[in-house]
């Protein structure tokens, strides 16, 4: 694994998910790994808990971390190849990411869409341009499109907790007060489309999510047929793909509340949180026994101490092949 970007960067993810699942009952087995190395972290957006648990993580691995908020800390970043830099933006990426890379062994990069331009989101410059100029491993906390650790640790909380074999997973969307990526959604229906489960996909019309992303999924406008004998209901708002970055239905009906998590195989609730409550779900699901919301975050330091450990495996085959 050269870097993870996406769910096309892990080779087995099945084994990636059994592997968190050992950490997770042995944390501090690999501490001597990341003796003498440093994580260095850029947040171009807030975080809560992709900042903690990718910190706890590396801890876990014996990891210095170096956290940076890009728009506070440091000098604005130019990222347009050819630009004329008489503007507001005092550093290029081409030197910024490579002197990065002198300090740190892994770089973790967290930037969000504009929602303005679906096209310049979509071709994902801030991370890609990490990820050409750094010259070291790079770790999406969140992209413009994607955001795999989130999907990694959801794909473990349904590993974890599935009854059967192959549980029917439902994604859901809920209205919000705010145009939000899509994100989330993107990297859910992604993995999933690659796990073993019945995936369906409900949402207002006007909100599908890009074809390449959808994938094989069961799409229906019809949230009731959609929860009937699911085992676990995901919940998150995303802005429509089409009509780019747009809300164009607020529908307060397609709040999840216990009378439709009724028609479900006592299904599991999960978010990735932040949540706002009696908009997107209401309290009565979130403080019941369906929920597993904190469980789902707390998976999420497993699921970046996986890939951290992958990746600083892969720094050290690099510089010492002939100790693998």
């Amino acid at each position: 694994m050269q870097h993870f970007l996406s769910v096309k960067d892990p080779i087995d993810i099945q084994g990636l998910v059994k592997e968190a699942l050992l950490i997770k009952k042995t944390p501090y087995a690999d501490k001597h790994l990341g003796k003498n190395r440093t994580l260095g972290l850029l947040f171009f957006n807030a975080s809560l808990r992709t900042r903690l648990s990718t910190q706890r993580a590396a801890q876990n691995l014996g990891l210095e971390s170096i956290v940076m908020n890009v728009g506070q800390d440091g000098w604005g970043l130019e990222f347009e190849d050819g630009a004329i830099m008489n503007g507001n933006k005092a550093e290029h990426i081409k030197e910024a990411a490579p002197v990065i890379g002198q300090y740190c062994d892994i770089v973790g990069v967290r930037s969000f869409p504009g929602l303005e331009n679906r096209e310049e989101d979509y071709s994902e410059q801030v991370i890609n341009q990490f990820v050409k100029h750094t010259g070291k491993p790079i770790l999406s906390l969140e992209s413009a499109t994607r955001h795999p650790l989130q999907s990694l640790a959801d794909l473990i909380t349904i590993e974890e907790l599935k009854t059967k074999p192959r549980p029917k997973v439902v994604l859901t969307w809920a209205p919000h007060v705010k145009a939000l990526p899509q994100a989330v959604p993107n990297s859910f229906a992604e993995w999933m489309n690659q796990a073993d489960v019945d995936f369906v996909i409900t949402h207002p019309e006007g909100y599908e999510l890009a074809p390449e992303f959808a994938g094989n999924a069961k799409v229906t406008y019809n949230q009731k047929e959609a929860f009937e004998g699911a085992d676990f209901i995901y919940a998150k708002n995303w802005s429509s793909y089409k009509d780019y970055g747009k809300i164009i239905n607020s529908d307060p009906s397609w709040m999840v509340t216990m009378e439709k998590m009724k028609l479900t195989n006592n299904a599991k609730f999960m978010h990735c949180l932040p949540v706002r409550r009696n908009v997107v779900v209401e309290d009565a699901v979130l403080d019941s026994e369906h929920s597993v919301v904190v469980q789902q975050a707390g998976n999420r330091v497993w699921a970046a101490q996986t890939v951290l450990k992958n990746l600083l495996l892969k720094v050290m085959r690099e510089e010492s092949p002939y100790l693998f």
